[in-house]
Order: structure tokens, then sequence, then C-alpha cells
């Protein structure tokens, strides 16, 4: 699929790589709404890269909110071809700690946000790509879904984050299977250790240190490299169903 002309819905598209995802989508002729968090900066980066971004506030476990943002990216460009999954909750904490079991709302939060909310954004994109009339190829939309390398080597406390991503990797190619007759196909990115705003506000020496243990190249990744990934899955008409790490040959250890 083209990215020129194309309409793209992008959650966390306010900042980090969903942000960094916008950018790169509207730099190659596309439209983009973004859907965020109301309080989040989403309006103040939509309003810097001017008339092809819109900002729809939105939670991403709200069918209502998620069926409004959709909307709106058919009011104000037409269609929707393209849902980027960047939205997401990282919260750490033991299964066991010295005050006892981790709260299980802490566990149900991240898996309603990164699991629930991401498919949730899927069916109501999906539902509307349905509507596209298909390309050359046959294509109707592009999905792709933000795992993580936690899917694969969760750390010590990551016991809901990582089932969350993992949660997303599991669902890619039964939901590419489910949307393959419709011309949709569906890709997920797991990102290793990357340059965004949560790492930002982490002392120097724990950055540095986290970049010392990615093989090569050893440092952070940038969301420009995210970004580029997600633009030649959406141009790459043959890349469905996969999930693709981008960590720099990262494995993470159990701490």
């Amino acid at each position: 699929m083209q990215i020129a002309g194309s309409v793209a819905l992008v959650t966390g598209g306010a900042s980090g790589l969903g942000e960094a995802t916008v950018r790169a989508l509207v730099e190659g002729g596309g439209r983009a709404v973004i859907l965020d968090r109301p309080g989040s900066p989403g309006e103040d980066v939509a309003r810097a890269l001017g008339s092809a971004v819109r900002f729809a506030p939105a939670d991403v476990t709200s069918g209502e909110e998620v069926a409004a943002a959709v909307g709106r990216a058919v009011e104000a460009f037409g269609a929707v071809h393209v849902a980027v999954n960047c939205a997401g909750v990282g919260m750490a904490m033991r299964t066991i700690t010295k005050e006892g079991p981790m709260p299980l709302e802490l566990f149900r939060k991240v898996v309603e946000v990164n699991l629930i909310g991401t498919f949730n954004v899927i069916r109501l994109a999906a539902a509307q790509m349905a509507k596209n009339a298909p390309n050359a190829e046959g294509e109707r939309g592009v999905v792709v879904n933000t795992a993580s390398a936690a899917a694969f080597d969760g750390q010590i406390g990551q016991a809901g984050y990582a089932a969350s991503k993992a949660g997303v990797v599991g669902m890619t190619l039964p939901i590419a299977r489910d949307l393959a007759s419709l011309g949709i196909r569906v890709v997920t990115i797991a990102p290793g250790t990357f340059d965004t705003p949560m790492l930002a506000m982490l002392p120097e020496a724990q950055r540095r240190a986290l970049a010392a243990g990615i093989p090569f190249p050893s440092r952070l990744g940038r969301p420009a490299e995210y970004a580029a990934l997600v633009r030649h899955v959406v141009e790459n008409a043959y890349v469905n169903a996969e999930t693709i790490r981008l960590d720099g040959a990262l494995r993470m250890p159990p701490r």
C-alpha cells in the first residue's frame, strides 16, 4: 500500500514511537489521526504538523471512544487505510513482594490497555478498512501492532507486561487469517530498548547500562527507526502475519 494518499490512525501518537510514526507517514505523503489520551500533547503535535494531522482524544480500552476516533478520521480524510497500535503502559512488580502478592488490578490494567486495547482498535479500524475499495494488489488496509522484546524475554517484575505483549504476538496470525479475505494485512513489531520519553526519565548511568547490553549497534533504538519499519510494512504487500523483532540483537537478561 502506498503511503502517499493513505489515512492512518495511530494510537499513542502524541509521543515516542507513535509520534515518530505520525511524522514519518506525513513525510511520506500520508495523513494521520493521533489517538491518544485526553491531556496528552496530541493537539500540539497535530497543530505542529499541519492540516494533514488531526487529534482524537480517546482511551483505547473504550469501544465508544475508539469508534468515535475512527469516525473522526473518516470525517476529516474520508477513510482509514492504516492503523498503528503504539499505545501501551508498563508497570513492573514481582508476583510476590515483601508486602504480599502483586495486586491483581495492576496485572489486569496492563493487559487491558496493551492487549485488549490493541484488539479493540484492530476490530474497529478493520471494520472501517473493509469498506475501502481494494487497490491493485487487492489490499484494503494494513494493521501494525507493537509488542516488545519482553514478549519473548520477560524480565523479573514484568509478568503483566510480558503477558500482554505476548498476547499481541499470539493474536497476530489468527487476526491476519481472519482479515485475509478482506484484503487487510496484520503485522506486529517487537521493539527492544528504545529512546522514548519513558526511558528519558531514567538516570543517565542507567541509560548507558541499557545501551551497553545491546550487541549491535550498542545504543538505544531511535523512534525514527521504528517508524521506518512501519513504513516498510505498509508499503510491502507481502509482509503479513509476522512479528518482527527490532532490537539490535538484544536478548533481555532476567533483570
